[in-house]
Order: C-alpha cells, then sequence, then structure tokens
C-alpha cells in the first residue's frame, strides 16, 4: 500500500521498505542499461523512480549510505574489460523538469555564492546527448586510455574501441595544450546510421537494436574491436576531468578549445545571461529536436565560471553548477474509474485516483496522485472522466488534464470529505496567520482517536530511527492495535505484564504466529528499550514537523528531555518562543507544530505514561576537539571571505550550534560589514564579537 502515498504520508518503516524495494529495482534497471546496453523502462519512468528514493531520503537522511542509488554513478564494471580508475570522478547530474525547476537552479547559484539580483550570472546550454558517456585521456598530446563512465570511479577500459572512431584522434594537433588532459563526452549513433544499421541486422538475421543509445552502447562495448569499426559511432565533447593546466576560466572557454583539439563540439551550445534566455534556448533546442538527425533528452545547464563551478562544488553524485532539464515525460489517456481518500499518520487526507490500466513509457500504471482538493477542483477532474497522466517527477503518476470535459452526460463535481473516512472526526483546513490562506491539505483532527493515525503512529514509534523494538513490526503493530491491545504507546511497555497477569485472552505465546520463543524474544527486545535517546524519542513522537533532523537539533540544544517539555509546553511565553525560533534550522512550522501537540491534554496524559515507563537519556555533548564544539555561533553583515551558508555549513562540521539570532545562550557573534541590531544586543548581553577574520584565526584557518 505504501507505494500508492506520497512520501510525505510514509511512515517509516514503510518509507525503510519502499526505499530498499526502490534500491532493489534502480540497480536492476543500471545493470540493464549500463551494463546490458538494454534498459527495461523509459528515461521518464527511470527517473520517476529515482525521483521517488531521492524524496524518501530527504525525507528519512537516516537510509542514505554509500550503497544508496542516489550515491553512485551507472553501475559496476561488468568484468569484460579491464578496468580503469577515474582521475576524477565522472558524476550524473540532477534533474529540472519545469521551468521554475530552472529557476530554482539559478536562484540556489545565486544564494550559495551570496551574489545579488543585479549580478550577472552566465550558464551555459546545450543538447543532451543521449549516448554512452566515455573519457579519454592523453599525456604530451597521445591517447594513452579511454574508458566508460561505468559507477563514475571506475570504468571499462575501452581504449582500442574508442580509437576506431574517426571523431576521436589518436594525438592532438600541434598546439599549447597541457600535458595531461582529460576529454570528456558522448559516444552516439546518428538516426541514419542506426537505421542503417538495424537493416543490415535484419539482412543478417539479427535482432534489430531498440534505439540508437542501445546501439551505441552495445557497438562501443563489444570485445573484439573489429566489431565496433564496423558500427558507425560518433562523439561529441563537452567536458574534461584530469587536466595539467586549465583549459580556461569558462566553461565555454574551454569547450571551445576542446573544438581547437580537432574533437566535435556542439554548434548548438550557448551562452545565456539570464533564466529567460535559458529557456528560450531549450525551447528552440527542442524544437530542432526532430531535425537534429541524432537521439536529445534535454538541455543541460551549467555555470559558466570555472571559478564558481569549484566553489558550488558537489552534493552527493551531482555537481551544484549543472542541471540537466529533461523533456516531458511520456503522456497518455484513460479513464478516472474513482477517487479514494486515503488518511496518512498526521491526519491528512491525500486524494488518489483509481484509473482504468494503462502503460505508459513502460509501466502499467493504475493509479495517480491527485495532491489535494485545490488541485481537483481547478482542474474540475471527475469520476468517470477520461485524463491524460503522465510519470514525470512525481512520486507516483500524476493527472494532467481532463480531455472530454464537454460531454454531456459529465458527472457531478467530486465533494472533497469534510469528515474523516476513517474515524469520522472533523477535516480542516489549517489557517496560516502569515498568508492569510487555507493550508492545501485537509487533515482529521482525530489525533490518537483516529484508527489511521493511531496505527500509523504506532508504526512509527516502533521503527528503526525511532525506538527500533524488534520483533514489532508493521503486521504486529496493527494487530494489536486493532483488537485494543495497544491504544497508545505506554502500552506497548506494558505488554508483559498484562500478559503474565491473565489481562489478555489467549495469551500472546498461545496466538497464531507466535510461541514462547518468539514472546520472550519480542519482550526482551522491549525491554531492551526502556532506554532511549533524546533525538529518537522526539522522533518517534511523530509530531507534525518534527522529523528525525528536527528531534536531532532540539536534542543538541536542550539537551534533556525535562528542559525540552518545559520549553514545548510554554511556548506561549514570548522568550521561550523567540529562543526555540532562534536555533537555526528550526522554523515557525515545526514551533507552531510543537505548541499545538503540547497543548493538547491527551497528548500530555500520552507523554506522562511513557515517561512512567522509561528513561529518555540526555544528549551526548558533541564529540569534537575544535575551540567552537559546542558553542552557539551566530553570523550577521556581509560576510566577504564567504557566503553565509558556506559560514554555517562551516561551524556546524567543527561541532558548533549555528542560532539565527542573539541570545543570553550565544558565545559568539562573527560579524561583518553593516552589522546592526545584532551587535548592538551582544554588546548588551556581553556577547563575545568577533571579525571575520578573528574567527578565522579561532577556528585555525
Amino acid at each position: 500500500m505504501s507505494a500508492l502515498k506520497d512520501v510525505d504520508q510514509l511512515s517509516e518503516a514503510e518509507a525503510s521498505a519502499e526505499h530498499a524495494r526502490l534500491a532493489r529495482e534502480l540497480a536492476g534497471h543500471d545493470r540493464a542499461y549500463y551494463q546490458n546496453d538494454a534498459p527495461k523502462i523509459s528515461d521518464a519512468a527511470y527517473d520517476a523512480l529515482r525521483r521517488k528514493i531521492e524524496a524518501i531520503e530527504a525525507r528519512f537522511p537516516q537510509f542514505v549510505d554509500l550503497f544508496s542509488p542516489t550515491q553512485r554513478v551507472g553501475a559496476a564494471p561488468s568484468g569484460k574489460f579491464g578496468e580503469i580508475r577515474h582521475a576524477v570522478p565522472m558524476l550524473s547530474l540532477g534533474n529540472a523538469f519545469n521551468d521554475e525547476d530552472v529557476a530554482d537552479f539559478v536562484g540556489r547559484i545565486r544564494r550559495f555564492l551570496g551574489l545579488g539580483e543585479d549580478a550577472v550570472v552566465a550558464i551555459t546550454a546545450e543538447p543532451k546527448i543521449d549516448g554512452l558517456s566515455a573519457s579519454l585521456r592523453y599525456e604530451k598530446g597521445r591517447l594513452v586510455h579511454g574508458a566508460t563512465r561505468g559507477d563514475g570511479q571506475t570504468g571499462e577500459d575501452v581504449t582500442q574501441n574508442l580509437l576506431t572512431l574517426d571523431d576521436i584522434p589518436q594525438t592532438l594537433p600541434a598546439g599549447d595544450w597541457p600535458d595531461v588532459v582529460e576529454v570528456r563526452g558522448e559516444v552516439y549513433m546518428s538516426h541514419a546510421d542506426f537505421a542503417a544499421l538495424n537493416q543490415r541486422q535484419a539482412e543478417a538475421g539479427k535482432d534489430a537494436y531498440k534505439n540508437p543509445r542501445n546501439a551505441a552502447a552495445g557497438s562501443l562495448r563489444q570485445i573484439d574491436p573489429k566489431m565496433t569499426a564496423q558500427r558507425p559511432l560518433r562523439f561529441f565533447a563537452y567536458a574534461w576531468g584530469d587536466v595539467s593546466a586549465p583549459l580556461s576560466d569558462t566553461q565555454m572557454g574551454a569547450v571551445a578549445r576542446l573544438g581547437e583539439m580537432g574533437f566535435p563540439i556542439n554548434p548548438l551550445m550557448a551562452r545565456c545571461e539570464s533564466v529567460e534566455a535559458l529557456l528560450a534556448v531549450y525551447r528552440d533546442i527542442e524544437a530542432q529536436r526532430a531535425g537534429l538527425g541524432y537521439d536529445i533528452d534535454g538541455v543541460v545547464y551549467k555555470a559558466d565560471r570555472l571559478d564558481w563551478q569549484e566553489r558550488l562544488g558537489f552534493v552527493a553524485r551531482a555537481p551544484r553548477w549543472a542541471i540537466a532539464h529533461k523533456f516531458p515525460a511520456e503522456q497518455a489517456s484513460t479513464v478516472l474509474e474513482a477517487i479514494d481518500i486515503q488518511v496518512g499518520r498526521t491526519g491528512a487526507l491525500t486524494p488518489v485516483a483509481r484509473l482504468t490500466p494503462v502503460t505508459v513509457g513502460g509501466v502499467v500504471v493504475t493509479n495517480a496522485t491527485l495532491h489535494n482538493q485545490d488541485e481537483i477542483e481547478r482542474k474540475d477532474i471527475r469520476i468517470g472522466d477520461t485524463v491524460v497522466i503522465q510519470r514525470a517527477g512525481d512520486v507516483i503518476p500524476q493527472v494532467v488534464r481532463v480531455v472530454d470535459a464537454d460531454r454531456p452526460d459529465r458527472g457531478a463535481p467530486f465533494e472533497f470529505p469534510t469528515d474523516c473516512p476513517v474515524c469520522g472526526s472533523q477535516a480542516l483546513r489549517e489557517h496560516d496567520a502569515k498568508t492569510g490562506k487555507l493550508d492545501a491539505i485537509r487533515r482529521c483532527t482525530g489525533g490518537l482517536v483516529c484508527g489511521a493515525q493511531l496505527k500509523e503512529r504506532l508504526k512509527h514509534f516502533v521503527s528503526r530511527k525511532a525506538f527500533d523494538i524488534e520483533g514489532l513490526g508493521t503486521k504486529q503493530v496493527e494487530a494489536f492495535q486493532e483488537e485494543g491491545l495497544v491504544r497508545e504507546p505506554a502500552d506497548i511497555f506494558t505488554l508483559k505484564a498484562r500478559n503474565a497477569a491473565g489481562a489478555i485472552v489467549p495469551p500472546l505465546q498461545e496466538r497464531d504466529g507466535f510461541g514462547e520463543t518468539s514472546i520472550g524474544n519480542l519482550f526482551a527486545s522491549i525491554e531492551d528499550r526502556r532506554a532511549i535517546a533524546l533525538a529518537r524519542f522526539l522522533n518517534a513522537l511523530g509530531i507534525r514537523h518534527v522529523g528525525e533532523n528536527t528531534a536531532a537539533l532540539f536534542a543538541r540544544t536542550y539537551g534533556s528531555w525535562p528542559l525540552f517539555r518545559a520549553a514545548a509546553e510554554n511556548l506561549a511565553d514570548e522568550t521561550v518562543r523567540a529562543d526555540m525560533l532562534g536555533i537555526d534550522g528550526i522554523g515557525n512550522a515545526a514551533v507552531e507544530a510543537l505548541d499545538q501537540y503540547f497543548t493538547e491534554a491527551h497528548n500530555r496524559e500520552v507523554l506522562d505514561h511513557l515517561e512512567a515507563e522509561l528513561t529518555i537519556e540526555d544528549a551526548e555533548a558533541v564529540a569534537n576537539d575544535s575551540p567552537v564544539a559546542g558553542k552557539t555561533v551566530v553570523f550577521t553583515g556581509a560576510l566577504e571571505r564567504m557566503t553565509r551558508d558556506e559560514a554555517k555549513a562551516k561551524a556546524q562540521s567543527l561541532g558548533a550550534k549555528v542560532a539565527g539570532s542573539v541570545s543570553g545562550k550565544t558565545d559568539y557573534l562573527v560579524a561583518g560589514p553593516g552589522a546592526g541590531s545584532k551587535a548592538k544586543k551582544a554588546a548588551e548581553l556581553g556577547v563575545t564579537t568577533l571579525t571575520e577574520d578573528e574567527w578565522f584565526v579561532l577556528i585555525g584557518e
């Protein structure tokens, strides 16, 4: 059932299972695509899977490890060829799917580098070739080896095969080139050559290739270079890896140098100085797409200045300074048979369209998200409509529009329920005092009275990054909750006593699926969790907007459960609220959610019952020997040697707590030019104020 839910509706246990499923599926598709040159799904379908696992990891970062698909590129070498370790990793790119994503990309560059709105941010735009990535290493002008991308760190040695391409020289022409230069680009096959190849395949009684990308990849990775030489492969150069001297100070200039070396470069590459110009190039290339003679699946944008690229750096498997703007995903039409309302752990009512099954991009689709009440009303979606769906970057397929809105027998508009379909409690849309608007999500007010919320909250409570109670999985939680054995979290810790006292009939060890050993193990696991770290405990409560990261911030700041609870129960006090909002990374949404949670008497009773059963351990001090470990730091003014984001990231890496406002708990205020009220308040409170240079001296840099 978790695959039908939006990511923000998944419990941690469901998210863990879905993450594992997606990881397995993506690994299989990576092998099919990169090693076997025979993809099983479309690019759009693959992107949708990757976007879902990225969304899960954004909400549950504890799932990210070295084996996560988001931390690797491609697939490991197949073993058919020798291996070559890339001197500079060959990374992949993040994706943009609409104009807003492109504007966000440019905005992120501005914010990270601390650039004003009037500063020119030059970005290059070039077609994204749908082929096979390759890297060519030249030393003193001679090709010494060539490799596929592989897993980004290690590729396959296909040097002899690459030398069969007319576009790839064995030696560079005379010129002032670096002694070492790795030229990177894409091996591809033109549409005309692809058609001719498949004609020859048919005449020889062999299977045809599915598309030019598969044909190019299969041709380049032939064991016998003579076979590769018979295939009409081409090459576009667009990047570089290891170089002993800079090619240029801009992306545009460096690619031009590659052209001077004799490599084909794409004539459609352009330099733009605004989002509007980038989108104009994108639409122009998209319009030319059918007539280019080779496959492209989007447009790649890169920051033009190479010093900016270096400052922006990388995140996970992709650079911050580049992004791929994909062309629209495949679409299909089908009938919307019903609209179901799902109730999640936080009480959110989520509409899901039930569809007549249809294949989109090689995947059979039966459900699509409708997002919320406003979206249904805006698109005027009704049961019985024929709708266009697409597998774009969303978690599950989405409904784009209605096709037959003018049919005479069309049904009545869909009435979104105002009562929870599970418990019958009112389902309300919260009012945002800041914007004056209603929240897009309608939520059940039943809380722990609501079976849907209670069940999901209990699953979250026992999940891996919360209490992590072994033997108490989804099925057991559901069974215990449905039978009334566990009506609130504290009941978990009284199971053993109630079972021994005969209050549970029949005893748990006599039930199907249990036995003396399994029940003994379950009780032992529960007993092992009577002592729990503060951050885990806060995360386990399942309070809206208080996930693992936020819980960790609260734990580090307050240190103990009594101090945190005292603050959370007194948020009506302006000073207490201001102190909490001053924690860097804590926003108004989390504070409001805490206020609402601790204002409810039944929630406080739940906490009282838990306190009676548990030992909530104080947060451990940061294990860091830096001079600012454990200190609270505030940055203000116009920093000159680093942007605010860079400064905060550095301080946190040294074990410091970064706050957004000055208080009596602040240890250091780092003030750049133009520091105003924060500097004045720091002086009044006797907080140590440092210049930017003094800060670098303090941290030893």
